[in-house]
């Protein structure tokens, strides 16, 4: 028999048909469950570089799986983390059983961790321009690096991109003619979304230096210093930095994304216009953003209503 780890990462990409990084993320949340569960050190230490023959020496119980989340959760894990593990571990126990790789599936009752509603640091939009124009100030440095983050950063807030879809676009997906960018997100689900001529501008200035560093078969708008794929990670520690250096909140990626959606919601666009925006399947996702305009409505209500 294959290995199980293999077995699964084959199922998840072709008939699921998920992406890559929801594999690597499957099969990483996986692998620490089986190497908490492992019946011995010996097996435990096997696991870190490889994949299990079989689930029969682990005995996995319903205790098992909530003694895994109890550790993660007493090392610091978040709610959502936590919640997203364990949507990631039923659907593993789920295909598992399906397989008869295991005779009954132990997570049938496991709950997953109620998520927390605050959402991600959200700039002012005085401190997202103070923040941009640092990006863009340095990038007429003519440092290709310092111009493909100015780029990144104006596309993140102008589109509402996650980082990950950021890192993925295809070198074509801005549609000048439109002022567009095609985005593909969470499920592959494309979306097409309005970006500005700041954030044109600023990917002019990064294709025009791409060449520079790229290699042959680098498909992607945004490229690592060397030419290849460029890591989520890599945007996120540049932002972070930025941030310092503009004298503005700690800011990630997503909190970008945030930034964006909550000014658009400001500035009058509706929910549904926002949940398009950001590629969210659910409409009820994108009303944890109503709060954050909450001060904006108190000022309104005083400023208009006869009797505030």
């Amino acid at each position: 028999m294959a290995p199980v780890l293999s077995r699964y990462a084959d199922f998840l990409r072709y008939e699921r048909d998920v992406s890559e990084n929801t594999v690597r993320a499957y099969l990483s949340d996986v692998r620490s469950l089986l190497i908490f569960a492992a019946p011995d050190s010996t097996t435990a230490a096997a696991l870190e570089d490889s994949s299990p023959e079989s689930l029969e020496p682990f005995a996995f119980t319903l205790t098992t799986l909530r003694g895994w989340l109890a550790t993660l959760a007493a090392a610091g894990e978040s709610r959502a983390s936590l919640a997203r593990r364990t949507s990631a571990i039923k659907q593993f126990f789920s295909w598992a059983a399906n397989v008869s790789l295991i005779e009954s599936n132990p997570a049938l009752r496991l709950v997953a961790p109620k998520r927390d509603s605050r959402l991600p640091t959200v700039l002012r939009e005085d401190e997202v321009t103070t923040l941009l124009a640092l990006a863009n100030e340095e990038a007429a440095d003519d440092d290709p690096i310092k111009i493909r983050d100015a780029a990144i950063f104006e596309l993140i807030y102008a589109a509402g991109l996650r980082v990950s879809e950021a890192a993925e676009l295809p070198l074509h997906a801005i549609d000048r003619s439109r002022l567009v960018v095609t985005v593909t997100g969470k499920g592959r689900k494309t979306r097409t979304v309005p970006i500005g001529r700041p954030a044109l501008q600023a990917i002019d200035r990064w294709l025009a230096v791409r060449a520079d560093i790229a290699a042959n078969d680098a498909s992607t708008l945004f490229i690592g210093a060397r030419g290849g794929r460029l890591d989520p990670r890599t945007i996120r520690a540049a932002l972070h930095r930025l941030a310092t250096r503009a004298g503005v909140r700690d800011i990630a990626p997503h909190g970008l994304r945030h930034s964006a959606a909550t000014h658009v919601l400001d500035g009058g666009a509706d929910l549904r216009t926002v949940q398009e925006l950001l590629g969210h399947s659910s409409l009820s996702t994108t009303q944890r953003y109503t709060h954050v305009t909450k001060d904006k409505l108190r000022a309104a209500f005083e400023q208009a209503h006869p009797r505030a």
